[in-house]
């Protein structure tokens, strides 16, 4: 017995083992800092354009006032790193040195949480006009041997249409030895022409060696995983992807999106806004996460056949009253379009647009603006 006792001892203390290297951590890796705009989190060095602003910690500690519209709670902590990409062909990127090497040959798991923010309100660098940065961007991880050298990309993932939190997990085999690492927003390519988005990263994890495996590890990895954000809404998905419309689907969903749209509580001229729609910015081009409250409605109205609805858009109060108007028109025509081609009756769906006429908040902050810019549902009647 003793004999065998002292192989294990000697298997243990002479036999190579693959994870002998320990984690390599990031400093900061949950980009904690007092809030600022233009002001990458402690620890991390700006690598963006020259006469371009650097990164932002969001949010604001100030409910009454907020960077760039930004208002979604941390997922760890209390802060997190914003990054936009721009119109005039910029985007922003950080930087640090890591507490080791990732090395040439060696297989490592790194994570971090990601989400897009629905408002990231700044000057476009085209037009110079106010514009949402909130076309859908991507995250790319970079190795090198000084602080913003990108040499190796290590992983990047599909564009980020998400917005809530959700966990991106990485494998990576770096080709090279790298001792920094880059964190970069970057457009969805091929890209024709720039654009402006934004992506939002918390809660970043030590960077562990594991086991290499045998097939080949791409520089493309995407596991998201349910979020811990109490504000959102968390369903069975675990991937971003563009739901199908289901025209079988009648039945009602297990979580409804609107309580409110209930037949056995309506009355006419009822208003039931509309959650969890989304359109592209200055847009009625309708977001592919808006889907599921929009299927919804459908189902609605395909199992009460006797009720007619008027589709209201309203816009907040900054831009004219024809923008207002137009895009406000458009949008709710965009609803009604929708449950048309689903098969509603277009006898049963009216719309108009309200513009800022009818404000259910004051425009004097973002939040409140952010509620001005709604399409609602409108019980015209109940009777067909």
């Amino acid at each position: 017995m003793r004999a065998f006792l002292v192989l294990l001892v000697a298997i243990f203390y002479f036999t190579p083992a693959w994870n002998q290297d320990p984690p390599i951590f990031l400093t900061n890796p949950s980009f904690e800092d007092f809030p600022a705009q233009g002001k990458p989190p402690k620890g991390w060095e700006d690598c963006g354009f020259p006469n371009e602003t650097p990164p932002d910690v969001q949010p604001s500690v100030n409910p009454s006032y907020s960077y760039f519209e930004v208002v979604k709670p941390a997922y760890d902590g209390n802060t997190y790193l914003g990054m936009v990409v721009r119109d005039n062909d910029t985007w922003e990127m950080v930087s640090q040195r890591l507490s080791g090497p990732l090395k040439a040959g060696d297989c490592y798991e790194f994570s971090l949480f990601l989400c897009r923010s629905e408002l990231y309100v700044s000057q476009s660098r085209v037009n110079f006009q106010n514009t949402n940065y909130t076309t859908p961007a991507k995250l790319r991880i970079w190795g090198g041997s000084s602080y913003c050298n990108k040499k190796e990309l290590l992983a990047e993932t599909s564009p980020i249409i998400n917005t809530r939190w959700l966990k991106y997990d990485f494998k990576f085999k770096p080709k090279e030895t790298h001792s920094y690492i880059v964190l970069e927003a970057f457009y969805n390519t091929p890209v024709l022409f720039p654009y402006n988005g934004n992506i939002l990263v918390d809660n970043a994890s030590p960077i562990v060696p594991v086991p290499c495996e045998d097939e080949v590890l791409e520089p493309v990895v995407l596991v998201p995983e349910q979020p811990k954000d109490p504000t959102t809404s968390p369903d069975s998905k675990t991937t971003p992807e563009k739901p199908a419309p289901d025209k079988s689907k009648t039945t009602e969903p297990a979580n409804k999106i609107l309580a409110d749209l209930d037949a056995k509580n309506l009355r006419i001229g009822q208003t039931i806004q509309i959650e969890n729609l989304y359109f592209e910015a200055d847009s009625s081009k309708i977001k592919d996460e808006s889907y599921p409250v929009l299927n919804e409605i459908y189902d609605f109205l395909d199992a009460n056949p006797d009720v007619v609805v008027e589709i209201g858009g309203h816009t907040n109060g900054n831009p004219p009253h024809d923008y207002c108007d137009r895009l406000s028109t458009d949008r709710a025509k965009a609803v009604a379009d929708f449950l048309a081609a689903r098969g509603i009756p277009r006898n049963r769906i009216q719309y108009r647009g309200y513009g800022k006429r009818q404000p259910i908040a004051s425009n004097a902050t973002a939040e409140g603006r952010r509620r001005n810019q709604r399409v609602e549902i409108k019980i015209l009647s109940v009777e067909g």
